[in-house]
């Protein structure tokens, strides 16, 4: 199982969102750059970084600050937040991120993936964000009438290979994942899914093991020491 360390930006900075809530930011005042080295010298073996500023506007404020993070690591980085344009998508693929995260866009315009996957094929990952079942979008501030299952099939047939799936009740708030509603998706996508929101502890992660993630996403459990980096990636990457 693929262990992703997170770093979600916002105005260049390092921070944490409890419920995808631009009104309640924890600001750890890194800067992102150090604390992807951070993460590399842990053992990380891919980062995931969030454009909190163009998830929720459509603009990437955050550009150069992923250009320098791609920069400072010798380990893949995949990026998502503000996504709305081939354009957009070729920015940060001559960034030199790995792989880039589709969110809103999924929703209001497929054909922008299904142009993606063509011209990029596995470098493009689509981001489910649901409440509820219901898929979130333009930074979680809108919730739509689109069933996550049924977007994720939708992108399968598209041919994404890979989704991010966070349940919004449970990010930021290390309450544990929504093993449920994620292991849903595993076994009727037939996609590979990573795990995103709530996971503080060793039992999080061995209950996103169970279900066949190919992966999961950490973020505030890292930054306050509930979890370390270097023990859970001998635990479940090793």
């Amino acid at each position: 199982m693929q262990i992703y360390p997170a770093i979600d930006l916002k105005n260049g900075q390092c921070v944490r969102l409890k419920q995808g809530r631009f009104d309640d930011v924890t600001s750890y005042g890194d800067d992102p750059v150090q604390r992807a080295k951070i993460w590399e010298e842990a053992g990380a073996t891919y980062i995931h970084v969030v454009d909190l500023d163009g998830a929720r506007t459509g603009n990437s404020y955050n550009l150069e600050a992923i250009k320098k993070i791609v920069a400072a690591v010798n380990v893949p980085v995949q990026t998502g937040g503000g996504i709305r344009s081939m354009r957009d998508i070729e920015q940060r693929i001559d960034a030199g991120v790995s792989r880039v995260i589709i969110g809103t866009a999924a929703v209001n315009n497929p054909e922008l993936v299904k142009e993606a996957v063509r011209v990029y094929g596995d470098k493009i990952a689509v981001g489910i964000d649901a409440s509820k079942g219901m898929v979130a979008t333009d930074g979680w501030e809108k919730i739509s009438d689109v069933p996550a299952i049924e977007l994720c099939k939708k992108m399968a047939e598209i041919g994404v290979k890979t989704v991010v799936y966070t349940d919004i009740s449970k990010d930021g708030m290390m309450s544990g994942p929504n093993i449920e509603s994620t292991k849903e998706l595993v076994e009727q996508s037939g996609i590979d899914i990573i795990a995103s929101g709530g996971v503080s502890t060793m039992s999080d992660l061995e209950g996103v093991e169970s279900i066949n993630a190919q992966g999961v996403i950490i973020g505030k459990a890292l930054y306050q020491g509930a979890l370390d980096l270097k023990e859970i990636i001998e635990r479940f990457e090793k």
